[in-house]
């Protein structure tokens, strides 16, 4: 091969990737949870928690990508009279339970505008707390894997993403006998930066 072509084949290489690189970021992201679950024995209004992790975007043209995600969430609920008489009799009162789990979601981006988003798609949930008693956190009460599909919209804004976006869960989260379903259903509110 003489140089003419290796420096033919270096250059297509070169603008290549850099044509790649100029469709996939990497950033930080944090923000809100606003969390419930669906069922009988817990309260169903919407608690407080945090999100925080990493995200990437892929994208494949100027309109289409996708934007996987791991993200560390905490999520915060409250029990009812209801749990303590059908799986738990000697509680003497409702209690709080945070769950905090290591979530995956890989959404779907459709940008309609430069600065407008929408995204859809699974998010994959594992339980990661560590304790086991069910009066701090509910480890034995709940699954350790959670499916959801998740729906909503980011402003994008040079490197900075604003969004919100809306979760229900597919899956019967609970690990205890009995007839009611839980499902976790859940508000976020986040920001990001694109590092690069």
């Amino acid at each position: 091969m003489n140089s003419k072509s290796l420096s033919l084949l270096i250059m297509a290489v070169a603008f290549g990737t850099m044509g790649f690189a100029q469709g996939f970021h990497i950033g930080l992201k944090g923000g809100t949870n606003l969390y419930k679950i669906e069922g009988r024995s817990f309260n169903q209004e919407f608690r407080y928690g945090y999100t925080a992790g990493i995200f990437s975007e892929i994208n494949f043209d100027k309109h289409w990508g996708i934007q996987p995600e791991v993200l560390w969430n905490q999520f915060n609920t409250r029990t009812t009279e209801e749990f303590k008489n059908i799986y738990h009799p000697s509680l003497s009162d409702v209690r709080d339970v945070k769950l905090n789990y290591l979530s995956v979601p890989l959404l779907a981006s459709y940008r309609p505008l430069k600065f407008f988003t929408i995204q859809a798609g699974p998010q994959f949930g594992i339980l990661i707390n560590r304790k086991q008693d069910l009066l701090d956190n509910g480890r034995n009460a709940f699954k350790y894997g959670d499916l959801s599909l998740l729906g909503g919209v980011q402003f994008n804004i040079g490197g900075l993403k604003i969004g919100g976006r809306y979760s229900i869960g597919l899956l019967d989260i609970k690990n205890l006998g009995g007839g009611e379903t839980w499902r976790n259903h859940d508000f976020q509110l986040y920001a990001g930066f694109r590092i690069f």
